[in-house]
């Protein structure tokens, strides 16, 4: 290969879209009769590679277990556990190491559950490819693609790499997938300018996209990674992957109290050692259990299955969480930025206006169900409404309406396009999405639909904008036209009406277009010419003249009719959401006004965008709401702007064109059915039913899963707290210690990984999705949360070291030895801090709510884990070898009391706290509830 072809085809920066196709051919060295040689294939592949896109690196299983010990509580624990193992043995140190494999484990095979196995992006290329090789045409496989090759493109192929073509006949490749644009590209092979954006680029043909319709053929200028397709998976591998605000605040708190517990530590040795008469080996020990009492150790694995929990909730509602932290991080989202074709609207076109001479009229029914009516107009926005235009304007009586009978055969009789239902019912076309359309108009009418005899068919052609069809009449024959409106308006010299043939007035077709277009809706026209029965076959010289227009259509890619309600939705939870896409301004602006995104005239186009800094973009992110012709660079660039705001994002889509930004986002949502493989991987949930009303219910999910890990929080730590408060006390005052640390592990996770366990099932609180988004800047422990954890470990603490004082004065009396009043002491605090626990419990099922409003029997799973935690507590103080492995004895009915006493009372002082606090709460005029 010579040096200046290697120099380039090297080139990434070369615009091939603005070059002859004499040039392209030259610059690559190859042959558009010939093709490359065999030999020169092989020196390109050799240089090249194949085609394809880099494969993602997988963790290893190792890796993905160990991540789940990388957490600095856990690493205090691990520290525990050695000198437990020196100091005491190797017994204690054992109890430590298992319980935080334990936790762990269930980190792990809860992450492992929730996520799904999905292809790589391998699967966007398409398996074979057409091509000329040394004069020969051949069928190879796509990865064997190199550039130079020429390659030809039939309907239904997906392109293989990217391709300049140099050949077009009646060529219409799907691109919503690459550059969100709705509606079939129509492709032309004379060069374009420069400055022209990927969407426009209607010489190009790009990896990863579907022909239509019609034939090509083209010259590959790129494979594998440096396609466009190559491009954006290279923008997801470079895009940083943020941290959840769930996983910030846990980091952040666990910094915060690792330094308390290694600080508060130290003090309280140092203090026991010089001013306390404590051996050193006890000390140690104590010091050690004030450690592993202030760990939350249960906390990484309660979140786990709290998020994992949510996790199974969201795929009940179809949405698949492919990460655990994701649930909870949709209920912080306050803005969705979202793809408009496939994800707000359903991709598929639909006639929605239909206007003859005689007036206009209204299409009911959206997609491709032939289910609908047609109504006529009386220029009244009633008779535009799917809702009241059966109430405000009359159906159609075809009867009466020769005209619109007419231009409904017309579209239907010039179509290449079929319709079909699959066996799920679902109805689907074959063919181009808008000629599918005039097919579903035509079934929705209630005319004849006979089949016509089509004598000959000139096909659809760019360069004339019109497709013809000669039917066979009784006593002559009638071609039939559809096309571009101002293609036909220039061929036109009548135009249908009620009282016959007039002559064709522009200036009101022109108005009647205007006013169809303000609507979003492309028009399509129809138009006939009447000739003798001995006419067989028609070509282009057949339609000059005696051209009757008969009128158009208005069609657009209809909202999905549940998405604005879904909408309305997110407004009332303070979420915004911003429409991104690559289709046109015009038909943007009108898609979002229906739906209630913006107001419906004011938005961006890519090329605006493009002269934005920074600066300038992150103030245009907050003003607008509807963003059209993006690229993926822009929709990255949006994202990044936005969370330049302080906010936490959400991105929607469906297409290859979404995968870099859903990357970048807080949260990636693709569609599940017709969204892509890329798009899938990028993503943290895939929508199993492309239902962007999904995502309410899944905010609603992530809401609910926050509250119950606030409330698990808030009910957990007066656990390690209480314990400490014992530990701090008993060394401050000489007194025998109440617990020790194989205990402590007991009490964290009875009550972290069993009790608090059901509050991850309680319901939705109401008013929930009333309230605004939370900040990602507030603290997982608010001012109240610190209050009622201080507050709830000195009650629990406090009211235990009084019993406890008292027994150990009441034992000494009895004349108790030392071994046995600390196992009888040891094993009633144990008993002690878990009954107030499963009290307080029910105190927690609403943070600030009165407990005896709630419906006690809501949450089975409150009943059933105090019937198991009776069985665990009576079974570490009933079972000999539960007793020596964790050094209790078997308690006397009478001291059960001190436990249930205690329960009781935190029960009732909590409930009268947090009556307190809505009396205050109502007093400032906050929300009242959680």
């Amino acid at each position: 290969m010579k040096a200046d072809v290697k120099k380039n085809l090297i080139d990434e920066k070369r615009n091939w879209h603005s070059i002859e196709i004499e040039e392209v051919i030259n610059l690559t060295d190859s042959n558009s009769m010939e093709g490359l040689s065999e030999n020169e294939v092989n020196e390109r592949l050799q240089t090249f590679g194949k085609n394809l896109l880099p494969e993602k690196r997988k963790k290893s299983e190792i890796i993905k277990f160990l991540k789940h010990f990388n957490d600095i509580l856990i690493y205090i624990l691990f520290v525990a556990a050695i000198v437990t193992f020196f100091v005491k043995g190797p017994l204690d140190a054992i109890i430590i190491l298992i319980v935080a494999v334990v936790n762990a484990s269930i980190g792990y095979f809860q992450e492992n559950k929730a996520e799904k196995a999905l292809e790589n992006i391998k699967k966007m290329l398409s398996l074979k490819a057409q091509v000329i090789r040394g004069g020969k045409r051949m069928e190879i496989d796509a990865s064997d693609l190199t550039v130079g090759d020429i390659v030809f493109i039939s309907p239904g192929d997906k392109i293989p790499a990217d391709l300049r073509l140099f050949k077009a006949d009646n060529l219409r490749v799907e691109e919503s997938a690459l550059t969100g644009e709705s509606v079939p590209t129509e492709k032309k092979v004379n060069a374009l300018p420069e400055n022209t954006e990927l969407g426009d680029r209607i010489n190009m043909a790009f990896s990863g996209t579907t022909v239509s319709a019609g034939t090509g053929t083209g010259i590959v200028i790129a494979t594998g990674a440096n396609t466009e397709l190559g491009k954006i998976n290279q923008m997801m591998s470079n895009v940083e992957e943020l941290t959840t605000p769930l996983l910030k605040q846990t980091a952040k708190f666990g910094k915060m109290i690792s330094f308390v517990i290694v600080g508060g530590a130290a003090l309280i040795y140092l203090f026991g050692y010089f001013f306390r008469n404590y051996e050193t080996y006890e000390l140690l020990l104590s010091v050690i259990g004030l450690a592993i009492a202030a760990i939350p150790e249960g906390l990484p694995a309660i979140l786990a299955i709290i998020l994992s929990i949510g996790v199974q909730n969201m795929a009940k509602r179809n949405s698949i969480v492919r990460t655990l932290p994701s649930v909870e991080t949709l209920g912080s989202v306050s803005v969705i930025c979202s793809d408009k074709t496939g994800t707000l609207t359903k991709n598929e076109m639909t006639v929605k206006t239909l206007e003859t001479r005689n007036g206009e009229y209204f299409v009911t029914g959206t997609g491709y169900a032939p289910e609908g009516d047609i109504y006529t107009n009386y220029d009244n926005a009633d008779c535009r409404n799917e809702t009241t235009v059966r109430e405000s304007c009359p159906k159609v009586d075809f009867a009466q309406e020769p005209v619109l009978n007419e231009l409904i055969k017309a579209f239907n009789i010039c179509n290449e396009a079929s319709l079909i239902q699959d066996e799920d019912g679902f109805w689907q076309i074959n063919g181009d999405p808008t000629e599918g359309s005039l097919v579903t108009l035509f079934h929705k009418a209630t005319i004849n639909h006979a089949p016509m005899n089509r004598i000959s068919t000139i096909p659809f052609d760019s360069e004339y904008k019109y497709m013809a069809t000669l039917v066979e009449k009784d006593d002559h024959n009638v071609i039939y036209i559809k096309g571009a409106p101002d293609k036909l308006m220039e061929m036109s010299e009548f135009e249908e009406t009620e009282k016959g043939q007039e002559p064709f007035l522009k200036e009101h077709w022109e108005r009647q277009i205007s006013a169809i277009a303000t609507r979003g809706q492309r028009t399509i026209g129809a138009a006939y010419k009447v000739v003798d029965k001995s006419v067989t076959t028609i070509d282009h010289s057949d339609i000059h003249d005696g051209i009757v227009f008969l009128g158009l259509a208005g069609i657009i890619d209809p909202p999905r009719e549940e998405v604005i309600e879904a909408i309305q939705k997110c407004k009332e939870a303070g979420i915004t959401v911003k429409m991104i896409t690559g289709d046109h301004v015009d038909t943007a602006r009108t898609i979002a006004k229906e739906l209630g995104i913006g107001d419906g005239s004011k938005g961006l186009q890519g090329k605006d965008l493009e002269k934005m800094s920074d600066e300038e973009m992150q103030k245009a992110v907050m003003e607008y709401d509807v963003f059209a012709r993006t690229s993926p660079e822009h929709k990255l660039r949006l994202v990044k702007a936005l969370q330049a705001n302080g906010i936490i994002c959400a991105m929607t889509g469906d297409g290859v064109n979404d995968a870099p930004a859903l990357k970048k986002a807080d949260i990636g949502i693709a569609m599940g059915i017709k969204g892509t493989e890329v798009t899938k991987e990028a993503a943290e949930i895939v929508l199993a039913d492309d239902n962007f009303s999904t995502i309410v219910a899944a905010v609603e999910e992530g809401r609910r899963v926050y509250d119950n890990l606030k409330k698990t929080i808030l009910f957990i730590l007066p656990t390690n707290g209480a314990e400490a408060f014992l530990i701090i006390a008993a060394i401050l005052f000489g007194t025998i210690m109440p617990l020790t640390p194989v205990q402590i592990l007991w009490v964290n996770l009875v009550t972290s990984v069993t009790i608090s366990l059901a509050l991850a099932f309680e319901r939705l609180e109401p008013g929930t999705m009333k309230r605004p988004p939370r900040s990602p800047k507030t603290p997982l422990l608010s001012g109240y949360f610190i209050w009622r954890i201080i507050f709830m470990s000195v009650l629990i603490g406090g009211w235990t070291l009084w019993i406890n004082i008292g027994l150990e004065q009441t034992f000494t009396e009895m004349g108790m030895s030392l071994a046995e009043k600390k196992a009888l002491i040891e094993t009633i605090t144990l008993q002690t801090i878990v009954m107030a626990q499963m009290f307080h419990l029910f105190n927690s099922r609403s943070i600030r709510g009165n407990a005896f409003k709630e419906n006690w029997f809501s949450n089975k799973a409150v009943w059933i884990v105090c019937a198991l935690l009776f069985v665990l507590q009576g079974s570490i103080t009933y079972l000999p070898f539960m007793n020596e492995a964790f050094g209790t004895t078997p308690l006397p009915l009478y001291y059960w009391q001190y436990p249930f006493m205690l329960g009781v009372a935190v029960f009732f002082i909590v409930e009268i706290e947090k009556a307190i606090f809505r009396k205050i709460d109502k007093a400032k005029g906050r929300m009242v509830g959680l």
